[in-house]
């Protein structure tokens, strides 16, 4: 009887991991923006973006039809923040820059954990985890301080880091033409009503986004030669040279999406000194973290033992808090620079809301759905450890 329990549970950690590989690489959430100026015909899903672990990519589809005639997909996600930065929001790659730099690394981890659970013996637990582990450490040190060490890294977050440069934006001087985004500005000033605060100064911005080769070794030459373009125009200590690591592309990545529209160096630079710190802080917590789970991992049972298969089972919780909280920052962490003011907001978490005449869309893509199945079968699994425990005590 105890055999078959710890088959089953056993099958049921090892789907987890299955299901933890595959959402991944799926989308988790979805956000959509429709409005009159955005009919059905052009845009069935309106302007919509899809959330990965690794980054935000374009959920609109390529238009087909004998009015329309499209070449490729209308870049939807350069297409949200052209419509959001009129408000004062920072650009979409600008939120979560940390978790999607390390989410293969967190993956990873996760699946370590639950390979830990699913040993029974202790010292066997151990060894696997230790392994598993330091190969993930290497990994991250390569990735994040070795040269090159862009090399390592997901082909999902190189390609959304080379398709949020393409979306950089050239000042427009001396024209009387307005974007399609500025002709939206009129109509929002009269459906914003009290939380519209007249500005003192607008901006008008243009776009001229590139198709991102697929390929990782041409997007790491793509962000390499925009890189260094970038030093060109440095002097003194800001002028870096190339090397290649994802701790270097992060902050330089970070500080080009903030100054993006808004070109305030006395606000973006400490917002980029603070999440480069918090990065390091992230990377060393990880490998103690790492540490410690070893450490439980010696005994079948106590809080660190029951983690490993308790913090991947609360996955799409910790999802949930995650996006709920940048969302708000975004919400709540508007430039002052913006074409005009709104009071701070908190965006739509989950269902429809309203914003001047855009209705927001945001529900849960298919990786949710495959998260919460994970956490359905580590339940199961957990609770039949448990009891084994219980029954052993």
């Amino acid at each position: 009887m105890d055999n078959k329990r710890s088959f089953i549970s056993g099958a049921l950690i090892l789907v987890g991991i299955g299901l933890l590989i595959a959402i991944y690489f799926l989308p988790i959430w979805w956000v959509s923006l429709t409005a009159p100026n955005y009919p059905e015909e052009a845009f069935p899903d309106g302007v919509r973006i899809h959330f990965h672990m690794n980054g935000v990519f374009n959920g609109c589809q390529k238009i087909d039809k004998l009015e329309i005639t499209e070449d490729e997909a209308l870049d939807c996600v350069h297409e949200m923040d052209t419509i959001n930065h009129y408000v004062g929001m920072y650009p979409i790659a600008a939120g979560g820059v940390i978790e999607r730099a390390f989410s293969p690394f967190l993956v990873a981890l996760l699946g370590v954990m639950l390979l830990g659970f699913l040993c029974r013996k202790p010292k066997i637990r151990m060894l696997i985890m230790s392994a598993g582990f330091a190969a993930i450490a290497v990994w991250m040190y390569l990735t994040w301080y070795g040269e090159e060490g862009l090399k390592y890294q997901s082909n999902g977050y190189i390609h959304a880091l080379v398709t949020a440069m393409d979306q950089d934006t050239d000042k427009e001087t001396g024209s009387d033409s307005l974007s399609s985004g500025q002709a939206l500005i009129e109509r929002l000033k009269e459906e914003l009503g009290e939380y519209y605060v007249p500005p003192e100064t607008a901006q008008s911005d243009t776009k001229a986004p590139d198709q991102a080769s697929s390929d990782k070794i041409d997007n790491i030459k793509h962000l390499r030669g925009t890189f260094e373009k970038d030093m060109e125009r440095k002097t003194g200590a800001e002028k870096l040279v190339w090397d290649g690591s994802g701790q270097q592309m992060m902050s330089w990545h970070y500080q080009k999406n903030l100054g993006r529209y808004f070109n305030n160096p006395e606000e973006i630079t400490p917002m980029v000194t603070t999440m480069g710190w918090v990065a390091e802080v992230f990377f060393w917590g990880l490998i103690a973290a790492m540490a410690l789970l070893v450490f439980g991992a010696r005994k079948n049972s106590g809080l660190i033992y029951w983690l490993l298969i308790l913090v991947p089972l609360a996955l799409p919780l910790f999802f949930i808090i995650e996006y709920s909280a940048w969302l708000w920052w975004y919400g709540h962490n508007l430039n002052a620079m913006g074409a005009f003011s709104v009071k701070p907001f908190m965006p739509t978490v989950f269902g429809q809301g309203k914003v001047a005449q855009f209705t927001t869309h945001s529900y849960p893509a298919i990786g949710f759905g495959l998260m919460m199945l994970m956490s359905l079968l580590l339940s199961l699994a957990a609770l039949i450890r448990r009891k084994q425990s219980q029954e052993q005590d």
